[in-house]
C-alpha cells in the first residue's frame, strides 16, 4: 500500500490527538480521580499508536505503547496519577510531538527515547521514579541510523573526531536561513557534515526555532570549531559534544530488538481497535459526524481571496454604472449578482477564519512547566478561545504571545512567600482573553502580579539615553510603560533564562505591527500588568458607511458603528474643554473629522444641524462629526503601504465604484 498519500492526514490527525492528550492531562492533574478523563487520553493514545504503526513509524508507536501501559494502569486503578507521574507522561508527549514535527519536516521521526521509556516502565512496575528534566537533557541528542554510525566509526578510525554541534541564533536574528548557510560554510571548511537536525530543507525554509544541530567529523579541536562558528554574526551560543560512537552502536542494537517486539505488539493492538471502537460507539458517533471536512492548502484560499477582491471592485463599478444609466434590466441583473457575490464573500471569509484556541491551547502546559520550574503557583484562565481570526494572522501571533506569557510568569507573578507578605493569595493569576471589537480582535494578557515600576523604567530609560530627564517628566503612565518595548530595554535586575523584559519585547512589538496591529501596556504597581494587543480581524473585504467631509470621502467600518444621528448644534455642550453630546442617557465626546484630518470646508455655511456617527470600542463611545452620509457598501480594504502605514487614525484605503479613493477611518484609534 502506498502510504505517502496519507502522510498529510496522518500528521494533522496526530497533532490533533497530541493536543487532545495535552489538554486532558492538564484536566487530569486537577481531577486525578476522573476515570473519564483517563479514558479520553487512552483513546487518543491508542489511536495514535495504531496510526503510527500502520504508517511504519516504529519509534512513535513504541513510545505511545509504553505511555499507554501507564494510562492503562491508571484507569484500572493500579497506579495513582501523581505530579511526578504526569511529568513523565508530559515528557513522553513532548517526545511524540518532536517526532511528529520531524516527520512533518521530511524526517524519519526517529528519536532516542530510552530514558523516558525506562521511566514509564518503572511506573508500570511500581518503582519510584525521579524526573531529571529528561526532555532538556536529550534535546540535543540526534538519532543515527546504522549507515551514519558506520561513517562515524570509519571517520574515527582515520583520525577524525565526531562532534555534535548545536548552534543557537539570537532571538532577533532576521535572516535565519542566511546565518545557517554561513555556519554550514564555516563547518564544511573544517570537516565533513554527516547530518543536521532539523534536516537541511527545513533549515532553508526557516521552519525551526532558534537552534539547530549539525553532526560533523573534523580533525580540529572543539575550541577551534567553536571560535570559527562564533565569527558568524547573530550566533548566540555554540555547544559542542564529542560523540561516543561505540555507545551509540550498542544502543542501536538494543533499540532494534525492542522496536521489533514493540511494533509486533502495536500491530496486534491495531486489530483490537475495532473492538474498542464498538465499545465506545456512543461517545464517538458525534465526532465522526463532525469530521465531514476536507483540508485545503491556505495558498489556494489566498489565490481565491485575491480574485474575489478584484471581483468586489468591479462589482462596485457595475453598481455605479447601472445607477447612472437607470436601465431596469441592468439594475435587476446587477442586484442579483450583488446578492450572489455577497453570499460567496461570506463563504470565502468564513473558510479563512480559525478559532484562536489553536494558538491558546499550547499555553496551559507551558505555564504549568514554567510555574514548576520557578516554584510559583499560578491559576491560568483562558477566556474567548472561540474568537475567530484570519488564518494568516493566527500563524504569526503565536510567538509574540509566548514571549508575553513567559514574561508574565517570570516577572509579573511574584513568588508565593512574597505574595503572602503583601497580603495576596499565594496563587497568582494570569488571564488570557480574546474578544472582537469593531473590525478588530483584541488579545489581553493580564496578571495580578507586582506590576511595572514606573520609576525604575524611567531611571533605566534616562541611563540608556533613550530620553532626557526633562522629557521624562512630561510622559503619561502609558507612554512610560511603552518604553519597555524599546530595543534592548530591560528593567530586570538579573538575566533570566525564561524571559527578560526588553530582551524580546521589541521583537513582539515589531511582529504585531507587521500584522497591522498595535500593543499597549497598562500597569498598576503591586496589582499587576495588562498587555493589550489589537489586531485586524481580516485583511480583506469590509462593510462600510461612506461619508463626506468637505470634498473628501471617508469610509467608517459598519462593525464599529452603533447608529447615525442628526443633532441640533445647540445640543453640543462643553465638558472639561471637550465638546460632547447627550446620547441615549450617555455623555458622548465628539470628534470632528475635518479637524482630525485637516480637511478644508467647501461651503462653510452656518448650518444648525450636524451629522454624527456613533462608534464604539468596547464600552467606550464617540461621535464622529461628518458633513453628510453617502450610503452603505462593501469595499476591499487595501493597505496604505509601508511609508504611510503610521498615518493617524487611518487603517487603509479603498477604491470606490466611480474610481475614487476613500480612506478608511480607524475608529479604535480615534476613541483612544
Amino acid at each position: 500500500m502506498e502510504l505517502n498519500q496519507y502522510l498529510d492526514i496522518f500528521i494533522e490527525e496526530s497533532k490533533e490527538h497530541l493536543q487532545s492528550i495535552n489538554d486532558q492531562l492538564l484536566l487530569l492533574e486537577k481531577s486525578p480521580e476522573s476515570l473519564e478523563i483517563v479514558n479520553e487520553i487512552f483513546r487518543s493514545a491508542h489511536t495514535l499508536k495504531g496510526m503510527s504503526a500502520t504508517m511504519g513509524f516504529e519509534d512513535l508507536a513504541s513510545l505511545t505503547h509504553h505511555m499507554e501501559n501507564v494510562l492503562d494502569g491508571i484507569r484500572n486503578e493500579k497506579i495513582a496519577p501523581s505530579s511526578t507521574l504526569l511529568d513523565v507522561v508530559f515528557s513522553s508527549v513532548e517526545y511524540l510531538e518532536e517526532m511528529v514535527t520531524s516527520i512533518a519536516g521530511g524526517g524519519d521521526g526517529k528519536k532516542d527515547v530510552t530514558e523516558v521509556v525506562a521511566l514509564l516502565n518503572q511506573i508500570v512496575s511500581g518503582e519510584a521514579v525521579e524526573v531529571s528534566n529528561t526532555s532538556e537533557n536529550n534535546s540535543t541528542s540526534t538519532n543515527y541510523d546504522s549507515y551514519e554510525l558506520t561513517i562515524l566509526e570509519q571517520s574515527e578510525e582515520q583520525g577524525y573526531f565526531p562532534y555534535e554541534v548545536t548552534v543557537t541564533l539570537r532571538d532577533d536574528c532576521m535572516l535565519k536561513a542566511a546565518r545557517v548557510f554561513m555556519v554550514f560554510e564555516v563547518v564544511e571548511k573544517l570537516g565533513e557534515v554527516i547530518k543536521s537536525d532539523p534536516p537541511v530543507e527545513v533549515l532553508e525554509e526557516e521552519n525551526f526555532d532558534n537552534s539547530f544541530t549539525i553532526t560533523i567529523v573534523s580533525k580540529d579541536s572543539e575550541e577551534s570549531i567553536q571560535q570559527r562558528i562564533f565569527k558568524v554574526s547573530e550566533v548566540e551560543k555554540v555547544d559542542i559534544q564529542v560523540i561516543n560512537v561505540k555507545q551509540l552502536q550498542e544502543n542501536e542494537k538494543e533499540g532494534s530488538n525492542v522496536a521489533v517486539e514493540e511494533i509486533t505488539q502495536a500491530i496486534t493492538e491495531v486489530a483490537v481497535t475495532d473492538v474498542v471502537v464498538n465499545e465506545e460507539k456512543k461517545s464517538t458517533t458525534k465526532k465522526v459526524a463532525s469530521n465531514k471536512t476536507i483540508r485545503v492548502n491556505i495558498d489556494r484560499l489566498d489565490v481565491l481571496m485575491n480574485l474575489f477582491e478584484e471581483l468586489v471592485i468591479d462589482r462596485g463599478r457595475l453598481e455605479q454604472i447601472s445607477k447612472d444609466l437607470k436601465v431596469t434590466e441592468l439594475q435587476e441583473t446587477v442586484e442579483r449578482m450583488s446578492r450572489i457575490s455577497n453570499d460567496l464573500q461570506n463563504i470565502i471569509l468564513n473558510m479563512r477564519m480559525v478559532p484562536i484556541e489553536t494558538v491558546f491551547n499550547r499555553f496551559p502546559r507551558m505555564i504549568r512547566q514554567l510555574a514548576r520550574d520557578l516554584g510559583k503557583k499560578i491559576d491560568f484562565q483562558i477566556i474567548g478561545a472561540e474568537t475567530e481570526l484570519d488564518r494568516t494572522v493566527i500563524d504569526e501571533i503565536g510567538d509574540p504571545l509566548v514571549h508575553l506569557i513567559r514574561n508574565a510568569v517570570d516577572h509579573g507573578v511574584e513568588m508565593p512567600d512574597i505574595r503572602r507578605q503583601n497580603g495576596k493569595e499565594e496563587e497568582g493569576q494570569i488571564i488570557l482573553r480574546a474578544f472582537h471589537s469593531g473590525n478588530h480582535v483584541f488579545i489581553e494578557i493580564k496578571d495580578n502580579g507586582s506590576g511595572i515600576s514606573k520609576t525604575k523604567v524611567l531611571e533605566k530609560a534616562i541611563e540608556r539615553g533613550i530620553l532626557s530627564k526633562e522629557k521624562s517628566e512630561t510622559l503619561t503612565d502609558k507612554e512610560v510603560y511603552q518604553l519597555i518595548l524599546s530595543s534592548g530595554f530591560s528593567t530586570a535586575d538579573k538575566i533570566s533564562d525564561i524571559s527578560g523584559r526588553g530582551v524580546g519585547l521589541d521583537v513582539v512589538k515589531s511582529t504585531i505591527e507587521s500584522l497591522g496591529g498595535t500593543i499597549s501596556i497598562d500597569s498598576e504597581k503591586g496589582n499587576g500588568t495588562t498587555f493589550s494587543i489589537q489586531l485586524p480581524l481580516t485583511l480583506s473585504i469590509i462593510s462600510i458607511l461612506l461619508t463626506e467631509v468637505g470634498a473628501e470621502k471617508y469610509a467608517i467600518p459598519l462593525s464599529s458603528i452603533i447608529e447615525t444621528a442628526i443633532i441640533n448644534n445647540s445640543e453640543i455642550q462643553h465638558v472639561h474643554g471637550q465638546q460632547v453630546v447627550q446620547f441615549r442617557g450617555k455623555v458622548v465626546p465628539l470628534v470632528f473629522l475635518d479637524r482630525v484630518f485637516d480637511v478644508s470646508k467647501v461651503d462653510d455655511c452656518n448650518s444648525e444641524l450636524s451629522s454624527i456617527v456613533i462608534v464604539k470600542k468596547g464600552e467606550k463611545l464617540a461621535g464622529l462629526v461628518v458633513d453628510s452620509f453617502i450610503g452603505q457598501q462593501e469595499v476591499v480594504l487595501k493597505s496604505l503601504g509601508q511609508y504611510l502605514n503610521h498615518t493617524f487614525a487611518i487603517s487603509g484605503a479603498t477604491i470606490l465604484g466611480d474610481g475614487q479613493v476613500a480612506l478608511i477611518v480607524d475608529c479604535n484609534t480615534l476613541i483612544n
